[in-house]
């Protein structure tokens, strides 16, 4: 009953004239972000944060968090339609870009937005109940627990690659070591840097997502005898029956996976996207058909994503401690306007953090009708020809790329991990688990080695430890049902009959 309270009180301060223009003009703004490829929420908070110093507090955060969480659901729609993802969507490139060229683009994007909503609907209604208790257990996880978090990450690779096991454990394996070139966190050392000072910082993650999936798909599409535009014709926006039944659950089991993950520091969208298609593939009905243009691939990847980008404001606000350079920019927000996240803040500003919160279902609102019925709309710019569409997509991955770090060599970068791509295409290789490889080795790395100087170069820390034990019993769990299911797999080749596709009990026995 007090938690409606506080909502009523929330939506009192969040619904004055003043904060529903700056929520709209947040979200706006997010979209067309998430639109734009390599263009994301943290450059444009970054541009946009010294505005805000002549704007009341509770207005100018409202806008800043409808920039963040509007990316998260323009992103989506460069991933469905080009193939060209931000951080955040590229699970999204898998099944979604999969469904536009069957012809079921609108759907993708439905599905895209209502599970977005479904997500953040979620997540809203985590943080309005569970703030301060959920900010307290990322405490609770020390380098150990991480660590043990970042395995269970890997044994995604299964789940993530719709192709071979193999080639997807050595796309994860290729990721890691590229998440090991620039500086070393611990010693300060630069490592396989090759004496090139743009390497010093790292390679960049929109670098190999638009280089793997974006321009490597506009070479193959131009490499191919028809080159044709994948939606083209009238666009079926509106699913049946049968296949709205299939979005509910793929949703909700991706807002719950993603309100728990955006908790976690180092969590977030970005890794959110694999564990929700991971559970997807594990526990769905259609799991078959994930990885081939199936609903649930859009679905829980977009509710995930949402979900994060919302409970990842429960750390900052309820703690104090931002998860990630988005939420530290956003502690910045806070502190330019004399406001500091922690404990206290809930009952020293209780207008802030309950008019935030109720803003957030609100500029879910806003989101839905941005990204439902104006779905045609945004497409209407790629009904064009083929032949003038791909320069301009390689113009805006250009650009999206530059506007990260103001480099070209984060271009030229691009263009080298575009040919590299396209060269993993033609083998057959998926850039997907690479990039979780990618983005999970360096956190993994990270944390054992602190957990190594924590024990003094002692295991024990990772069985001793409830939470990270609990992690690797379950890991242990999961590579035994794989090792199962590939013995059985195994099994049933060697009884298989010569032609594939033919039961045994089909050929008819000799003499």
């Amino acid at each position: 009953m007090e938690v409606l309270h506080n909502l009523a009180f929330g939506f009192s301060h969040a619904l004055t004239l003043q904060n529903l223009m700056f929520c709209a003009i947040g979200c706006v703004v997010g979209t067309l972000v998430g639109l734009l490829p390599g263009l994301g929420p943290l450059s444009t908070i970054s541009l946009l944060l010294p505005l805000t110093y002549s704007i009341p507090a509770t207005g100018s955060l409202i806008m800043l968090a409808g920039i963040y969480y509007g990316a998260q659901y323009g992103d989506s729609v460069s991933a469905i339609t080009m193939k060209i993802p931000h951080a955040s969507s590229i699970v999204a490139c898998i099944d979604g870009y999969q469904m536009t060229l069957n012809g079921k683009c609108g759907l993708a994007l439905f599905t895209a937005g209502i599970s977005s909503f479904i997500g953040g609907t979620v997540a809203i209604v985590v943080l309005s109940t569970m703030a301060p208790a959920l900010g307290e257990v990322g405490l609770l996880f020390g380098p150990a627990d991480y660590c043990a978090l970042m395995l269970l990450g890997f044994c995604c690779v299964s789940f993530v690659s719709t192709g071979s096991l193999l080639n997807g454990l050595a796309m994860a394996m290729i990721g890691v070591l590229l998440g090991m070139v620039g500086t070393d966190v611990n010693s300060g050392v630069a490592r396989f840097t090759m004496d090139l000072p743009f390497l010093t910082d790292g390679i960049g993650v929109i670098s190999i997502a638009l280089g793997c999936f974006g321009i490597a798909e506009v070479v193959k599409n131009l490499d191919s005898k028809n080159v044709q535009t994948p939606f083209n014709g009238k666009i079926s926006l509106w699913p049946t029956w049968p296949e709205f039944k299939r979005i509910i659950p793929s949703a909700l089991r991706g807002s719950v996976v993603g309100s728990f993950l955006g908790i976690l520091p180092g969590g977030g969208p970005a890794i959110a996207q694999f564990a929700a298609y991971a559970v997807d593939k594990r526990f769905s009905k259609f799991k078959h058909e994930i990885g081939s243009g199936a609903i649930e691939g859009v679905a829980g990847q977009a509710a995930a994503d949402e979900a994060a980008a919302r409970t990842s404001f429960i750390p900052l606000m309820a703690i104090g401690i931002p998860e990630n350079a988005i939420m530290a920019l956003m502690l910045a927000a806070f502190i330019v306007k004399g406001i500091q996240p922690g404990p206290n803040m809930i009952a020293t500003h209780p207008d802030l953090f309950w008019g935030l919160v109720a803003s957030m279902w609100i500029g879910n609102c806003f989101l839905v009708v941005l990204n439902v019925p104006l779905v045609r709309y945004w497409l209407s710019v790629f009904k064009i020809p083929y032949t003038v569409l791909f320069p301009a997509i390689i113009f805006f991955c250009c650009i999206g790329t530059y506007s990260v770090n103001n480099n070209l060599d984060d271009v030229l970068t691009t263009a080298v991990f575009g040919a590299v791509g396209y060269a993993f295409l033609r083998l057959g290789m998926e850039p997907a688990p690479l990039i979780l490889g990618f983005i999970l080795g360096p956190m993994l790395e990270e944390n054992f080695r602190r957990q190594m100087l924590l024990s003094r170069g002692s295991f024990m820390g990772f069985v001793t430890r409830p939470i990270s034990a609990t992690l690797l019993a379950v890991i242990g769990a999961l590579m035994l049902w794989q090792i199962w299911a590939f013995v059985g797999q195994m099994r049933r080749r060697r009884g298989g009959s010569v032609r594939p596709g033919v039961p045994v009990t089909a050929i008819p026995e000799k003499g």
